[in-house]
């Protein structure tokens, strides 16, 4: 067992060897033996180890309560206060586990992947930031530090998404992805601003007692979850903002796997699930549907697409809706179990995608075919994470998308909203057609191009190790268990809020703060009645937070046993329909794509208008074009004519009148007052000299000044 200050110290590490990676091979890379490679591969792997340790220390625990958190102060200016700080429980364990895992393995990968490329060392320098950033989203006890990280995965992916920035496409794409989160940042940054202005301060655990106390409710904390929740659409690509991550395929397929298992994509599904008290029901309603019509329709856009990397990516979007619907039934555990398997069979599919690439050096399907015999390691691993996806019975992918679907039901019998249940249940039938369709065309069947079918081979070790390593993941990741019977549940269940509340001396309306152990600062008793206050303060309903699991919620009333009915029944039914759904989409895959029983080509032509709606991506970046980016366009040329009419209008006539008013003035200096001044002196230096030339120093000449005026003097005066 390790002690709290190992665990401390430990994280620590964890998140500064992604780091010092990053920045000794981008300072000395090209220095360095094999360009510094060999860096970000041990470091990741000693981070790896170190993330076993703390995982195999909460699994020796046992209790999914059971937290280590430190901070200091940051920033102190009087009644504004930030502290710096990390948080390690059950969930931060399972993050740090699936971050580390996927990103040694993609470290390991690209040394084959990458192999020759110019910039190979920044490559690597860039892995490791992305994986530091992600991880600092992990391990931050707060909504501030948890903001500085997520944009810092925003500049990563954007740094990796171009990579290749010589690329049109590349430069295209990156630019797209970090605009297009800026939206949901927004939203986010706002939601943070809302929770601080009402409870003033920002650590998770005091904002959960505030809202279970009600400093903050009602349509207040409704518009601050939102908020919370756009930086979710941003980062986990949810519709309407889910544009960018099909165009992320620009980038190196390493980074591909590393975005879409346990990076960007994983942050916004991570940062729900982390801040779920602080969503209320109105909120949750929005995240649930959201998450269900993102799970529906990539799926749909995926049956037609015929570049290997954008069907996986369109995958990953319908899988990103599937978390995010679990999140919205109150159903975080779940949410974070798929959250898990998802990352190693989506990564051992991306990676495999690159495998094939590497092979045939293209990315369009009907470049491939038959490549089974070429690449069997490959095949078989690509086939296990295939069967993972669909959510074969047996795999991993099938325990936690069970789950997911029995909430879902779970919430639509006790609440009556159906609808994301029956989303969720036909994206289940059209992910495994259209991933067998991907299977045959690229596996099976006779070589469609056969000067690149000729020189395919399989990949190397260095690439292969982190496939087979997956394959097995990806089978055994959940432990043959759902999320409230097997390994995760020691891990995370959901927030026991009334006890954290009572932790910080505060309590929901109504109620009184427990007493507290004045050894170990934990409430001797719960208040067991707290289900109404919970409910005012703004949460969603018990029946789908924590009932949608299978777990006892503390505090739960008499009726709790018909919730706990009512989930059983859903996941039972649930389970069922799942199964049928893979058994039919696989069928149709194999009748269609195997048997080639279907002329697919008539279907499309019959069918042309769907067609082009599926393969224009239902044309939200036409309608984007067409409307959000024109306005942004008239609207800058608006403010830009307002700015050369008014504003420099305003400006260069105040500098016309300016410079006119002082020629005016200069002239009148010059003439009027300078004449003046200059008139007087020439007239008193013309008298001076006039009557200097009067004083001659003679007596006689004196003398007939004298007289000259007596004379003028008796003649003036005879005059008047």
């Amino acid at each position: 067992m390790m002690s709290d200050t190992t665990v401390l110290y430990s994280a620590l590490a964890i998140l500064g060897l992604p780091l010092a990676s990053y920045a000794l091979i981008f300072f000395f890379g090209k220095r360095l033996p094999r360009q510094g490679d060999f860096i970000g591969v041990g470091f990741m792997g000693i981070a790896e180890l170190l993330a076993l340790r703390i995982f195999i220390h909460f699994w020796q625990v046992g209790d999914p309560t059971y937290r280590v958190e430190a901070a200091f102060n940051w920033v102190d200016l009087g009644g504004f206060r930030i502290d710096a700080g990390i948080l390690v429980d059950g969930m931060t364990s399972v993050m740090l586990m699936v971050v580390c895992t996927i990103s040694f393995l993609v470290h390991l990968y690209s040394t084959g992947y990458m192999h020759g490329d110019r910039r190979y060392e920044r490559f690597f320098a860039f892995l490791g930031f992305f994986t530091f950033s992600m991880l600092g989203i992990v391990l931050a006890n707060n909504l501030f530090f948890l903001y500085v990280f997520w944009e810092l995965v925003g500049l990563s992916s954007y740094l990796l998404i171009g990579f290749f920035f010589h690329k049109h496409s590349a430069a295209n794409a990156n630019k797209k992805a970090f605009l297009t989160n800026r939206v949901g940042d927004w939203g986010f940054w706002l939601g943070i601003l809302a929770f601080f202005t009402a409870t003033g301060t920002l650590n998770y655990f005091e904002l959960f007692a505030h809202v279970e106390a009600g400093t903050i409710k009602g349509a207040l904390l409704s518009w601050a979850g939102v908020g919370l929740f756009m930086g979710c659409v941003g980062k986990s690509a949810q519709m309407p903002l889910h544009i960018w991550l099909p165009d992320a395929m620009e980038g190196p397929t390493p980074v591909s796997a590393l975005i879409h298992a346990a990076t960007m994509v994983a942050a916004g599904v991570y940062m729900v699930a982390r801040l779920a008290p602080l969503f209320g029901a109105d909120a949750m309603m929005v995240i649930l549907y959201v998450g269900a019509i993102t799970a529906f329709i990539p799926a749909t856009i995926a049956l037609v697409k015929t570049d290997l990397k954008r069907v996986l990516a369109f995958s990953t979007l319908s899988q990103l809706g599937y978390m995010v619907m679990a999140l919205g039934a109150g159903d975080s555990p779940n949410a974070m179990f798929h959250l898990t398997t998802h990352a190693m069979f989506k990564a051992l599919l991306f990676l495999g995608a690159g495998s094939v690439i590497h092979a045939v050096h293209s990315q369009e399907i009907p470049d491939m075919g038959g490549l089974r015999k070429k690449m069997p390691i490959t095949f078989v691993t690509f086939l296990v994470g295939t069967l993972a996806l669909a959510g074969v019975p047996f795999f991993a992918g099938f325990y936690s998308k069970d789950g997911i679907l029995g909430s879902a039901l779970a919430f639509g019998m006790t609440s009556g909203h159906y609808l994301p249940f029956i989303l969720g249940i036909m994206a289940a039938v059209l992910t495994p057609f259209y991933m067998f369709r991907l299977v045959f065309l690229t596996f099976f069947g006779k070589p469609r191009d056969q000067h690149r079918y000729d020189h395919a081979h399989e990949s190397g070790l260095n690439m292969t190790i982190p496939l087979m390593i997956l394959g097995v993941l990806s089978v055994c990741a959940a432990g043959w268990q759902t999320a409230d019977k097997g390994w995760f549940s020691r891990f995370t269940v959901p927030y026991d809020v009334p006890a954290i509340a009572a932790e910080f001396h505060l309590a929901a309306p109504g109620h009184d703060v427990p007493a507290f152990d004045t050894q170990g600062g934990h409430p001797v008793q719960a208040e067991a009645d707290h289900g109404d206050a919970h409910a005012d303060a703004g949460h969603a309903e018990p029946a789908h937070g924590q009932d949608a699991h299978g777990g006892d919620a503390p505090g739960e009333d008499a009726h709790g046993g018909g919730h706990h009915d009512v989930a059983h029944t859903a996941h039972q039914r649930a389970m069922v329909m799942s199964i049928i759904m893979v058994i039919i989409g696989i069928a149709g895959a194999y009748w269609v794509y195997f048997l080639r029983k279907v002329d697919t080509a008539a279907i499309q032509r019959r069918l042309s208008g769907a067609y082009r709606t599926l393969q224009g991506q239902y044309f939200f970046d036409e309608l984007y074009a067409a409307t959000l980016y024109r306005f942004t366009l008239w609207w800058a040329m608006m403010c830009a004519a307002f700015d050369r009419i008014v504003i420099d209008g305003i400006v260069n006539g105040t500098g016309y009148l300016t410079r006119s008013l002082s020629w005016i003035s200069g002239l009148a200096d010059k003439y009027i007052v300078d004449g003046a001044v200059n008139g007087i002196a020439t007239v008193l230096q013309g008298a001076g000299e006039g009557i200097r030339r009067l004083q001659t120093g003679r007596i006689q000449t004196y003398l007939v000044y004298t007289s000259a005026s007596v004379l003028i003097l008796i003649l003036v005066y005879k005059v008047l």
